[in-house]
């Protein structure tokens, strides 16, 4: 009993973990969107796109109204968008986005991370050119015709649709996100996403046989993990 505890324990430990992380990185791009614009979601596309991605990735109601009256209430912050790239250990390589208020920070924190991991970032474009750009979409669903043609209907620029065990995923262009979402809530009532997302996805996979270099690259994304500033971090290893 006593070692199920601390394996339940630490399994809720890290999903609270997760979950803290998920929830800064959308209070930062809510706030975002509502700076950019007026506060009102009617009234800012923008603003009411990224509620409606947080809603789908089960952010809290009480967080995304936290992020929209900071905004509103005068807040002088101010966030930059910053990609880094790099190489792992092996053929791995990784994207690192993030969303900083101090950008000489962050790029000591980001050299920092991949020494101690004895890895190297590279130059911008290095990497990012062997992976592609896609909004992501992940809900239980098996009918990929029927998906196809609503989507086909709404005009959303389709990618590629998978479906594997009931999970199906559709892969659309950037822009067309949010209009796959509703599509997709239109078609499945209460439907839950397990991803809702833009994100960089390898051309290629690569598989870390070494035991070294797998330590050096778990070593890496638990250090990206650990600073504050990482929005997304995105690898060509597969899992």
């Amino acid at each position: 009993m006593g070692r199920a505890h601390e394996v339940r324990a630490a399994s809720m430990a890290k999903t609270a973990a997760m979950k803290s992380k998920l929830y800064s990185r959308y209070g930062k791009e809510l706030y975002i969107a509502t700076k950019s614009g007026v506060p009102d979601p009617d009234m800012n596309q923008s603003l009411k796109r990224k509620i409606a991605e947080a809603k789908a990735n089960q952010v809290p109601a009480d967080v995304i109204k936290r992020a929209i009256e900071k905004a509103k209430g005068g807040s002088a912050e101010n966030y930059d968008s910053l990609r880094y790239e790099g190489f792992g250990p092996g053929a791995s390589t990784v994207i690192v986005d993030c969303l900083t208020d101090n950008s000489n920070r962050t790029v000591a924190a980001m050299n920092q991370c991949f020494n101690k991991a004895h890895c190297k970032l590279g130059v911008k474009g290095s990497v990012s050119f062997t992976y592609d750009n896609l909004g992501v979409l992940s809900f239980k669903y098996d009918d990929e015709d029927t998906m196809l043609d609503a989507l086909i209907s709404a005009d959303v620029d389709v990618n590629d649709i998978e479906v594997e065990d009931g999970e199906m995923t559709v892969y659309v262009d950037p822009s067309s996100l949010h209009k796959a979402q509703e599509v997709i809530e239109g078609l499945i009532p209460d439907c839950e996403f397990s991803v809702c997302a833009i994100k960089m996805l390898p051309q290629e996979y690569v598989t870390l046989d070494d035991p070294h270099d797998k330590e050096m690259f778990e070593r890496l994304l638990r250090l990206l993990d650990d600073v504050d500033d990482v929005q997304e971090v995105f690898h060509n290893v597969a899992e």
